[in-house]
């Protein structure tokens, strides 16, 4: 019989993405790395907005700001919303810099934490 242990792992640099797979064969014992990509390209410019918790804003001016500029219907507000407030953050958009600048100013003067990255 053989015996096979195998340990994943993501590289995440710019681009591709790329997951390695580490085996040790029990009749080969040596490791082999297997690694397959899984995206090839992205964008270039692509980056997110991302919207930060904080303790003083509330549910509906988080939701209204995000309606206001990010287009956003009120469903998906809140559903953003929600997101923030359990798990600390929440990309809101996904775009070229140049797009979501304004985006991050208008939520930046509301008072709430954005930042594209």
């Amino acid at each position: 019989t053989t015996d096979m242990l195998c340990f994943l792992s993501a590289t995440i640099e710019k681009e591709p993405l790329y997951v390695s797979r580490n085996c040790w064969n029990s009749n080969q014992p040596a490791w082999q790395e297997e690694t397959e990509t899984l995206v090839e390209t992205l964008e270039a410019d692509e980056r997110n907005l991302v919207v930060f918790n904080d303790d003083f804003n509330t549910f509906d001016h988080v939701i209204n700001t995000l309606v206001k500029f990010c287009n956003h219907t009120t469903i998906q507000a809140e559903q953003c919303a929600h997101i923030i407030h359990y798990k600390g953050k929440c990309s809101v958009k996904q775009g070229v810099y140049e797009t979501l600048k304004p985006m991050r100013d208008g939520i930046r003067e509301a008072g709430i934490d954005a930042r594209i990255v």
